[in-house]
């Protein structure tokens, strides 16, 4: 890498070319996603490729000005206007952003970016519904890292025996460095432990202190990185918030509105369960995970060389937690579309993750921390099949093997590294060094 340029410059994201399908198509189009997932760059590129007018509110006279005249600052540029951290601007700024494109319905005028679910916030209570669509920004995933089509979901649903055969060259230490590292892009070109660990400090400082006073009142306040903690390590177990607020002291009623806050500015995404008759004792506690397995690790102090430990506690929630997140980035880029729940029931059968694509066609995945499957890790899988019948398209069995297996009837044993197509990215991070990887 040359110096001064940023990884996330050198690499392509998958969500720009949405970005501009939907600008031509729609009134105003939002950027949403976590702080630093590289909203601000995207939106500079657009700016440079396709014209208009860019205006942050990140900037004080900026901001100053969106608030004292909003109608004036919506008016005024040439279009499409692009305004960064837009809830900044506050609710007068999205009113008159409404009336403007009330006015002139052309297409392509505004695009916003926040890093908050700014249209759900209590100050900001005018919807853009019917006039605005959004594009989800995440964190790097690790497609765009290593140069591959973010399409495994779709590959599933139409071809999922295409990826038997392919042979995985990831080590079971190369993966763990990689859900440690995270996806922010800004991480990734750190060179020092020391520095990684004061970045993602400061960010649980901004993020889940500073961001959420901006929307709301919350009078403990310290209690906010807490909880990131908590449901970091209990990734991939029922969300009980009745045992979160006997951990930190909280009423249920005020566990629920801290954990909501976490979710609008993207620290913490749920999964519901998913409604089915297959069972009258399916639980429908959701789970929750961390965004970002960076900040997940960080959080729970634990390293790639501390997860090599047989049995390491944090090691099946955090693999589990790192195939959601490939999800999630893949779920807001899939032109097919699905939906994303978990299965539990009261007899003991779990699947970590059931995707539901069009006409309720299921690809169900079962996450293992292991290089050695077992035979009965496909059994919940199987279990579905037989009861879904045609609408169950495959049950995939993820871990951090080499082989990619059929396992009989729509079972697959595949690397998580098929996620990706196997590839790697010319450059890696180890023991926060960035260096040239070179595959044989």
């Amino acid at each position: 890498m040359d110096e001064g340029e940023s990884m996330d410059q050198l690499i392509a994201r998958a969500a720009s070319a949405r970005l501009r399908e939907l600008v031509r198509a729609f009134r105003v189009v939002i950027v949403n996603g976590p702080r630093q997932a590289g909203k601000t760059t995207l939106l500079e590129m657009f700016h440079a490729e396709e014209g208009g007018t860019l205006r942050s509110l990140d900037d004080a006279d900026m901001r100053r000005a969106a608030v004292d005249d909003p109608v004036s600052f919506a008016a005024q540029g040439s279009r499409p206007l692009v305004i960064d951290e837009v809830q900044r601007g506050g609710n007068d700024l999205v009113l008159a952003i409404k009336r403007a494109v009330d006015t002139d319905r052309g297409r392509g005028q505004f695009v916003l970016s926040g890093s908050s679910r700014f249209l759900t916030i209590p100050t900001l209570s005018e919807s853009l519904a019917g006039r605005a669509v959004f594009v989800d920004l995440w964190p790097l995933s690790a497609a765009e890292r290593f140069g591959a089509s973010a399409d495994f979901i779709d590959q599933v649903f139409t071809e999922p025996g295409r990826f038997v055969g392919a042979e995985s060259q990831w080590s079971r230490q190369e993966y763990l460095e990689l859900l440690c590292g995270g996806g922010f892009p800004e991480v990734a070109e750190l060179t020092s432990g020391v520095a990684r660990r004061a970045w993602f400090d400061s960010y649980v400082d901004t993020v889940a202190v500073k961001d959420v006073q901006q929307f709301a009142h919350v009078q403990q306040i310290t209690a906010l990185p807490r909880l990131l903690e908590l449901v970091a390590a209990r990734s991939g177990s029922s969300l009980v918030l009745r045992d979160l607020g006997e951990a930190l002291g909280l009423t249920h009623a005020t566990t629920r509105s801290y954990l909501s806050y976490l979710e609008t500015v993207f620290a913490v995404e749920e999964v519901t369960a998913w409604s089915t008759n297959l069972s009258s004792r399916v639980t429908k506690s959701p789970k929750a995970f961390l965004t970002d397995t960076g900040l997940a690790a960080h959080l729970l102090q634990v390293s790639a060389d501390d997860l090599q430990t047989i049995g390491h506690p944090a090691l099946g929630p955090l693999v589990e937690n790192f195939v959601f997140t490939e999800l999630l980035k893949m779920r807001a880029l899939t032109t097919r579309g699905f939906r994303l729940f978990h299965y539990r029931d009261r007899d003991g059968r779990e699947i970590d993750f059931v995707c539901e694509g069009p006409g309720g066609r299921v690809v169900a995945i079962e996450v293992k921390a292991s290089q050695s499957p077992r035979r009965s890790d496909s059994a919940n899988l199987a279990w579905l099949r037989d009861r879904l019948g045609d609408r169950f398209t495959a049950g995939i069995v993820l871990y951090l093997g080499h082989n990619s297996l059929s396992l009989g009837d729509r079972l697959y044993l595949l690397p998580i590294s098929a996620m990706w197509n196997h590839g790697f990215a010319p450059y890696a991070v180890d023991d926060g060094q960035v260096r040239p990887r070179n595959v044989e």
